[in-house]
């Protein structure tokens, strides 16, 4: 497959099966990038089709501008630490509407006499705990790794909160995972339009991080999906979390409890950030998602594509710091036992309490409990397990164990422009900048390492993409398998081969606390009411 495509000096025009529009041209190392941002794939989602299945988008006259960024999708800006890079760096960078169903592309300039052979795919969608964010800000731009490995880089924008996951009892007008059909719709875009943007249809990537992690997941549990993609990236989230996915029943409570919070049917009301905190998520409704997580993934009754899982060291720091007992953003959080505690009850509330001891018993360093920094780092520790680490490493083992080809790496790497502590370490999140690669933008201030370290990030993510393999230089990457459990560790050396991470952790969280929780059931459970609501704020700023 062949593409010739002319442009200006400063613009690049294309035509999409929906109309013709206007991009631009970016300067990147030495050489351009055409830029197409805000082409809409979806009819506004607004009145009537508010809450509903998204609709493609109706064709144009003319000649649209895609030169700026889009709207983001309505959502609550994390306000927790006002002016703090960490943060801001997340919240939405542009003006907030229903209008939101956009994508961006960026794809490698094409030499105008000599047509270039289509181009590997890559399809990115943000995390944000399917409350938050947007695909415009900084850290996803895809103009490096775009030049860099000459790949056509996506982008999308999907609904969130109420307005993409609200379910209503048997209404086929507010059926829910909304925000999920967006992602799949903006796909079928993908699959129409991406050649003509010098891009190969046939080699589509889906990858995202956190939310956008799960997401990937299930698109590749959902039948209506599979098709529309090759291979998959799920960096640092599963739909097997139990933050990811509600059954249809916990869907309807939570409709329930909207109708508690409003009294009127306005749109204003809607916008409200008490309404949009609210921990609307995909939920099982037998069509999107045949089935709970758990029985598609045990009978394998899902997409067995090459994924590539990644993991970051500590993934559970980046949590702990909203509202856990004797946590801040400036000094070390040293913690007491008594505040260990705290913060294991905000993390376990929903157990009893026989099982919360049965994880306090396996966190603690019994010769050293009242050790401060060990409190600190076991917390932690549990907090990255529960939620991020055995739940990516679960999807991996029942990939493998059904036929897939699982590849997963560990991110071990606190960059040195990194605004949190030192001692939060690989946090969640912060690989992202690498396999984008921003270190290549001078003017931040990336050491020489993490500039090379960007570049071996971005050539191990397009050679997966390529081969399905994310090996470099002829050396293989090693398939993750039940028996050797084989990763790779990723940072600003060598990669090395591993094995077994968190293996006896992720046992205690798959088979050892179910069982407990099981056997204990009938033991009083204190409701720790205030707690809960705490831990459900501090599960809601996943990025």
């Amino acid at each position: 497959l062949f593409l010739s495509l002319s442009h200006t000096h400063t613009q690049t025009h294309t035509r999409t099966s929906d109309g013709k529009i206007q991009g631009k041209l970016l300067s990147v190392l030495g050489s351009d990038v055409r830029a197409f941002l805000g082409i809409p794939y979806g009819k506004p989602p607004v009145g009537k089709l508010r809450f509903r299945v998204p609709e493609p988008v109706e064709k144009w006259d003319g000649v649209k501008d895609a030169t700026k960024f889009p709207n983001s999708c309505y959502q609550m800006p994390d306000l927790a630490f006002p002016g703090f890079k960490g943060i801001e760096m997340w919240n939405p960078n542009t003006p907030l509407s229903e209008d939101c169903l956009y994508l961006n592309v960026w794809s490698p300039r094409f030499n105008k006499t000599q047509p270039a052979p289509l181009a590997p795919v890559f399809v990115w969608i943000h995390g944000g705990a399917f409350i938050s964010g947007t695909s415009s800000l900084d850290i996803y731009d895809g103009r490096f790794l775009s030049k860099s490995e000459s790949v056509v880089v996506v982008s999308m924008n999907y609904r969130l909160g109420a307005f993409g996951f609200l379910s209503l009892p048997d209404n086929t007008n507010i059926p829910g995972n909304a925000g999920l059909l967006d992602q799949r719709l903006a796909l079928k875009w993908v699959a129409n339009n991406i050649a003509a943007f010098g891009g190969d249809p046939s080699k589509v990537t889906l990858f995202g991080e956190s939310a956008g992690s799960a997401s990937v997941g299930f698109q590749l549990l959902s039948p209506g999906s599979q098709d529309l993609f090759q291979r998959a990236v799920m960096q640092s989230g599963s739909p097997n979390a139990y933050w990811a996915t509600i059954s249809q029943t916990e869907a309807w409570d939570r409709y329930r409890l909207i109708l508690k919070k409003i009294s009127t049917k306005q749109f204003e009301v809607l916008t409200q950030p008490s309404l949009l905190s609210l921990p609307f998520t995909p939920h099982v409704d037998g069509n999107f998602l045949p089935d709970a997580v758990d029985v598609l993934l045990s009978t394998g009754n899902f997409a067995k594509k090459d994924v590539m899982f990644g993991l970051n060291k500590d993934e559970g720091t980046y949590f702990v710091v909203y509202g856990v007992p004797g946590f801040n953003i400036t000094g070390q959080s040293l913690i007491t036992r008594n505040e260990f505690l705290a913060g294991v009850l905000l993390a376990m509330d929903t157990v009893n309490d026989v099982t919360r001891d049965a994880a306090i018993f396996h966190y603690t360093d019994w010769m050293d409990e009242d050790n401060r920094m060990k409190n600190r780092d076991s917390l932690c520790s549990l907090v990255g397990d529960q939620m991020f680490i055995c739940p990516v490493l679960d999807f991996a083992h029942r990939l493998s164990q059904h036929g897939g080809k699982p590849f997963v790496y560990l991110f071990d790497h606190h960059s040195s422009i990194n605004p949190w502590p030192e001692w939060m370490g690989a946090i969640h999140g912060y690989e992202i900048e690498f396999v984008f690669g921003m270190p290549l933008n001078t003017s931040l201030g990336y050491t020489k390492e993490e500039v090379n370290m960007t570049k071996k990030f971005m050539k191990h993510w397009a050679n997966f993409a390529r081969t399905g393999n994310p090996g470099l230089e002829g050396a293989k990457w090693p398939v993750f398998t039940v028996e050797e459990q084989k990763y790779v560790t990723l940072n600003y050396k060598h990669p090395e081969e591993k094995t077994m991470m968190r293996a006896k952790e992720c046992q205690l969280w798959s088979k050892f606390i179910p069982k407990v929780q099981s056997m204990s059931g009938w033991i009083h459970k204190h409701p720790h009411t205030y707690m809960h609501h705490t831990y459900i704020k501090i599960t809601l700023y996943i990025v």
